[in-house]
């Protein structure tokens, strides 16, 4: 892709957007910057491109501007329908996202991993394996480092790992990891996306440009991936934790296995894995089969799979108070996660749910939690709290406590709660409610519990 001398909107300022528009000036281009926000709201964000050849139109009508652009670059966050992006396909102006610019004008090896859940996961615990095996490596995407930053950076020996979730998907063109993964399909961002069949199209889009020189890498215990399979060019890797399969990942006599092509390695004990959780296991296998694909030895795999802790905001142990262990899960954004989150916990657990409405069916989780048997008490909070409390109900689950704030959530749950048990911050909502996103939800969950007492 061209950019030189090319005058570009980038339309959001947050993280994605910022990157954008230093990848831009990097290569020449005039970037012009658009934000529905004002400059003194969007504040120290701007601060990286003060000084820089960047034109601000912050706060103002961008179709004023569009007339002069030769190209949109949307953030992730931007919905292809806002005024902006209809002005632009209306006016003829090509369109792309961040994403598709970053990999445009990155160098190196480019995988990438999507799913409804486990991609933070999948792609740290990657971006381990590469980094153990001695490649220099930036693991990037929907992250909190977006591709773009990536590309400022990356030379064409090193391996890009990049997160891409389906908002991402939806305006790539020439978007073409080597491998590529999808984890899982669950009900998600159907408030975006509009169906669950819409939301699964936008996902296989990342097999959309691989050829049969690439490699797919795909859940073979979920139905719906299994299908995809048999519609895409490149050569699949399956993983699994109930099958073998015949080429990929697989657990045997409780061992992790890779096989391709006839020939078969042990990598690891299965129970040797140190994130807990069976979903850990699939994201362990998925990143496994990633690995080895692109000749990363067993060893080193092993190693990583063997010390890894996993990340931050995903069951992550904050503190022991009073006898009670208080986890932050707040990258639970949606009902699969959260389930998947109650059913690694091994004591009386007290669950702290609720957040930005995404038009999603509580009904799964709520028949989730009454079959875990582990979760002793509820305290719904946030947009979504009534909805949640009556989906409680309905499903036969009454110890429900509502709160008002997050604070006052964390104390009522610590108040519900008993020595040797949990509490378990895993909302199974977005945080936008409440919160600038997840990551912050899961700062102030933190400070919240380190003061108790």
């Amino acid at each position: 892709m061209r950019v030189a001398k090319k005058r570009v909107m980038v339309v959001g300022m947050a993280r994605s957007g910022i990157a954008a528009a230093q990848l831009l000036l990097r290569h020449g281009a005039k970037p012009v910057l658009y934000d529905e926000k004002t400059a003194d709201a969007l504040g120290e964000v701007l601060a990286p491109l003060r000084g820089t050849a960047c034109e601000f139109h912050l706060g103002e009508d961008p179709c004023v501007w569009l007339k002069s652009c030769d190209l949109v670059v949307i953030s992730p966050g931007v919905p292809i329908d806002s005024p902006v992006v209809k002005a632009a396909r209306e006016r003829g102006i090509p369109l792309i996202g961040e994403l598709e610019l970053g990999y445009a004008l990155a160098q190196g090896d480019v995988l990438a991993v999507t799913g409804t859940n486990g991609k933070t996961t999948t792609v740290t615990l990657l971006g381990k394996m590469f980094e153990n095996a001695g490649i220099i490596t930036h693991v990037a995407g929907n992250i909190g480092y977006p591709l773009s930053a990536a590309a400022l950076n990356s030379r064409k020996s090193d391996v890009i790992i990049t997160e891409v979730s389906s908002f991402q998907l939806e305006t790539i063109r020439t978007f073409h990891p080597c491998v590529a993964a999808i984890l899982n399909i669950t009900q998600d961002h159907l408030n975006r996306h509009g169906t669950m069949e819409q939301y699964i199209r936008l996902k296989q889009r990342i097999f959309e440009n691989q050829t049969s020189r690439d490699v797919a890498v795909i859940n073979m215990d979920d139905p719906i991936l299994v299908k995809t399979a048999e519609k895409i060019k490149p050569r699949v890797a399956f993983f699994s934790r109930t099958q073998p399969v015949q080429n990929g990942a697989f657990v045997e006599n409780g061992k992790i296995v890779w096989r391709w092509d006839g020939e078969q390695k042990p990598v690891c004990d299965a129970d040797k894995v140190l994130i807990p959780g069976l979903h850990n296991l699939e994201n362990a296998l998925a990143a496994t089969a990633m690995a080895a694909c692109r000749g990363v030895p067993a060893a080193v795999i092993r190693h990583t799979l063997q010390t890894f802790t996993g990340v931050e905001h995903r069951i992550e142990k904050v503190r022991v108070f009073s006898g009670v262990t208080f986890i932050n899960d707040s990258k639970g954004t949606n009902v699969d996660s959260t389930v998947k989150a109650v059913q690694s916990m091994q004591a009386p657990t007290v669950l702290i749910l609720g957040g930005y409405d995404k038009h999603t069916d509580f009904m799964p989780l709520c028949q989730g939690i009454v079959a875990s048997g582990r979760i002793s008490h509820i305290v719904v909070m946030g947009e979504t709290a009534e909805q949640i409390a009556d989906t409680l109900r309905s499903a036969g689950y009454t110890d429900i406590t509502q709160a008002y704030s997050l604070e006052d959530a964390v104390h009522k749950a610590r108040a519900a709660a008993v020595p040797g048990g949990n509490v378990l911050l895993s909302p199974a909502c977005a945080s936008f409610d409440m919160f600038r996103d997840y990551e912050q939800r899961g700062e102030v969950f933190k400070q919240i519990v380190n003061t108790l007492g």
